[in-house]
């Protein structure tokens, strides 16, 4: 993007990119979001090991609705000795309290706990008996505490996203090349069975040349953001009500990327974005007499384009407003086969060409599919993932399997701090397309031009 493309950049399109309100000089706005956009990185974070961890020591630092989640996730892992939940933080101490009612009645054993003021989570991560921080607080802390844990010297995990702004992006990947330290968002779509079921259909070439992919977050969010405690302090819907974009793009992206090899062969060019007017939250909001609700900035519908560098597209959809059944689109389109997700459904291509289109597999054909190329994971861990599938159906426990199990045996992580910063800067690059009447907007190379050297997803390894 050249400087006559950012002539009508405005103020408010310069803050979501990490400008503070001081820089309001059009040219100083100009020159800052072209750095942003044209940084190079080292990528000497790709392929990241370190020293073998036989017991991960860990922090869990937010113990709200994920956090809940996410410490049963560990049961498994806690009684076969391959880590140990050591310390716990929040604000409330009831909700740290809550984690350790868990620990004290599943392993007989609590954590420290650390709460009551903004900054007590940081003495989580200068302990010396702390190998890796959880990170489930809400959006904006997330590189904060991402950036403070590498610099004490811990491997980091954080939920979506992990990078608010394109500044902060820039901050985890020159932080994590620095210090050598993991840095890893916890997008657990990727790690769900249906994804890696196409994932591995996909290694063994069963969709041939992929051309198209599409993913979404549809899901009717609006009684959860407008209830006053569901989230703390109400914090997800002041995102609405400020900005206008994709603010979820990892759900859909994440498992895209791996089909893609985006990171290992591919990486994305540019992106054009558009919403729709907005109505629905702020019609549930008058109906629900919340007048500070009303006034909502994002649209109800926003929808992405990416153009990946060797050709392919990505439709990428966010929807939260409305009342629709949950969706992740989860379709890919290659020369051999297609998929659709909900409900799961494939079509596999015939030598011959047919008149009139085509018709889906059924569903004994279909099944035959499934079997066949479940990936290795889901029948190695049948057990343990129908005993956890409180985790959104099991795939909560085999993401932080993963994410331990490499920790062990010192191996990269499935999703690397280039992985994770690319997923999320589709957030701000979104919205300054959208502030810009959709102008198509360069994506970043946020790996120093690793992504030209031609890999398969670390989570086909078989650990």
């Amino acid at each position: 993007m050249n400087r006559k493309d950012f002539l009508s950049l405005s103020t408010k399109a310069a803050l979501f990119l990490g400008l503070t309100t001081a820089v309001s000089c059009k040219e100083k706005t100009i020159e800052k979001t072209n750095n942003l956009l044209n940084k190079s990185a080292k990528g000497t974070a790709f392929g990241l090991k370190s020293p073998k961890i036989d017991n991960v020591r860990v922090g869990i630092i937010g113990s709200g609705n994920r956090g809940q989640t996410l410490i049963q996730m560990f049961d498994w892992l806690v009684k076969n000795n391959n880590a140990t939940i050591v310390a716990i933080s929040d604000l409330k101490k009831e909700k740290a309290d809550k984690l350790n009612e868990h620990l004290k009645k599943t392993h007989n054993k609590t954590a420290e706990v650390y709460s009551g003021n903004q900054n007590e989570w940081k003495k989580i991560a200068e302990r010396d008996d702390i190998d890796l921080l959880i990170i489930a607080t809400p959006w904006e802390m997330h590189t904060e505490m991402c950036l403070y844990g590498m610099e004490k010297g811990k491997h980091v995990a954080s939920e979506v996203p992990i990078g608010y702004t394109l500044e902060d992006c820039w901050k985890l990947i020159e932080t994590a090349e620095r210090t050598q330290k993991h840095c890893m968002m916890m997008e657990n779509c990727c790690f769900n069975n249906e994804e890696l079921w196409v994932l591995n259909m996909v290694n063994q070439g069963v969709f041939g040349d992929l051309t198209h992919a599409e993913g979404a977050y549809i899901h009717d969010l609006r009684k959860h953001l407008l209830d006053e405690t569901y989230y703390e302090n109400q914090w997800r819907i002041k995102h609405h009500l400020k900005k206008d974009g994709n603010f979820y793009t990892t759900h859909g992206l994440g498992p895209i990327s791996q089909y893609m090899d985006i990171g290992r062969g591919d990486t994305f060019d540019h992106l054009v974005s558009m919403s729709s007017r907005e109505k629905s939250l702020s019609d549930a909001a008058k109906r629900s007499n919340l007048p500070q609700f009303q006034n909502v900035k994002c649209g109800d519908m926003n929808t992405t384009m990416i153009k990946t560098k060797l050709g392919k597209t990505i439709m990428l959809q966010f929807d939260v407003h409305t009342g629709r059944p949950y969706d992740r689109l989860n379709t890919l389109v290659g020369t051999k086969a297609v998929h659709e997700g909900y409900p799961s459904k494939l079509y596999i291509n015939d030598d011959e060409l047919a008149w009139w289109g085509h018709n889906w597999l059924d569903s004994e054909k279909y099944t035959e599919y499934r079997e066949k190329y479940n990936h290795p994971l889901w029948n190695k861990l049948k057990t343990q993932i129908s005993d956890n599938s409180v985790g959104h159906g099991g795939m909560d426990f085999v993401m932080i399997y993963r994410l331990i199990k490499c920790l062990n045996k010192g191996l990269p992580l499935d999703i690397n701090v280039y992985d994770s910063v690319l997923w999320s800067a589709i957030t701000p690059l979104s919205e300054l397309s959208v502030a810009q009447n959709s102008a198509s907007v360069k994506v970043p190379d946020f790996t120093g031009g690793t992504w030209k050297n031609k890999n398969k997803t670390e989570m086909l390894r078989n650990i």
